[in-house]
């Protein structure tokens, strides 16, 4: 287990080097479906006829890798000095490595959409967007549903192939109308409040406070009930209510990490909404693009989260 940080350094390593050999000769381009060379692409920047379709896009990144890289460099190092390991995020195990690894992804995903322009690059973005999302809700479940780490780990990997496969077949929308990334990001704040303030009437409350995100992103609770055969999916908001049947027994230090980290992921997303064309901040050629600037600070608020998550004690 303690050569995960060497695989995944090798790994990165081979993912840059295998990219550009492809770039070079061409053939990673063969089933390219984007905007023409020398157009705005639907990120902003300007489509390159080089080895990545949007440079400052696709190498901004980088920052995705080198957090997770980081994770494992830290955990390696406590698992080789034999330390107290107080929580599932100190030292090497299969929790901490798996949400180190689906950092580190988020980055070659990502990477595959802007460097290339093809529908599978697309499809390897979303998928590392959801292997990211899903980690922090299911992971509260399983504080709160008393999972084994084995029930966890099978539950992660069956909702990342089940969506891996209707992403592919159906796209962005499964064919049933919904956001998984987007509906994650509610179940995680969910299951984060159940976890913070967890009672048996507010387990059973919580699904409100879906409304809450939702409105944060711009759906208000009308255009919800106005819309319910498009919004149907709000029944979902009671999934954590469902599981959390017990509550947590460890306690987490909010401050400073998580706060930190939900600031940059919601300034990030106020900067992201820059990056489309005919925006005041849209400029094609510039190598700062909001959209990269959304990469990084969303990459630093990953370290923020598992910084927050080596906060766990027991109550």
């Amino acid at each position: 287990m303690t050569k995960i940080y060497s695989i995944a350094i090798i790994a990165s390593i081979l993912f840059v080097a295998l990219y550009l050999l492809l770039a070079l000769t061409g053939t990673i381009f063969f089933y390219e479906s984007g905007e023409a060379v020398g157009t705005i692409s639907g990120w902003c920047e300007r489509v390159s006829g080089g080895v990545f379709r949007e440079p400052a896009n696709t190498l901004s990144n980088i920052g995705f890798m080198i957090s997770g890289l980081f994770m494992l460099w830290i955990l390696t190092a406590e698992n080789k000095s034999n330390t107290e390991q107080s929580n599932a995020f100190t030292g090497l195990n299969k929790i901490s490595i798996l949400y180190a690894v689906a950092v580190i992804y988020l980055g070659p995903g990502s990477w595959l959409m802007h460097g290339t322009h093809t529908a599978w690059g697309g499809w390897a973005d979303n998928l590392s967007m959801i292997m990211y999302i899903i980690f922090p809700w299911l992971y509260n479940l399983k504080q709160m549903g008393r999972w084994s780490v084995s029930r966890f780990l099978w539950t992660y990997f069956l909702i990342v192939l089940t969506y891996s496969l209707a992403r592919w077949f159906f796209g962005g929308d499964l064919g049933i109308g919904l956001d998984l990334f987007g509906l994650s990001i509610g179940l995680w704040i969910i299951s984060e409040a159940l976890f913070k303030f967890w009672s048996p009437t507010f387990r059973w409350a919580s699904g409100f406070v879906g409304f809450i995100v939702a409105l944060v992103f711009g759906i208000s609770p009308q255009e919800i009930f106005l819309n319910l055969g498009e919004y149907w999916w709000i029944i979902l908001f009671w999934i954590p209510a469902v599981f959390s049947t017990s509550r947590p027994v460890l306690t987490r230090t909010y401050t400073p990490w998580f706060f930190l980290g939900m600031f940059l992921f919601l300034t990030a997303f106020v900067i992201w909404l820059q990056g489309y064309p005919d925006t005041p901040f849209c400029q094609p050629d510039s190598w700062v693009q909001p959209h990269a600037i959304w990469h990084l600070m969303t990459a630093l608020s990953t370290w923020c989260f598992f910084k927050f998550y080596r906060t766990e004690r027991e109550a």
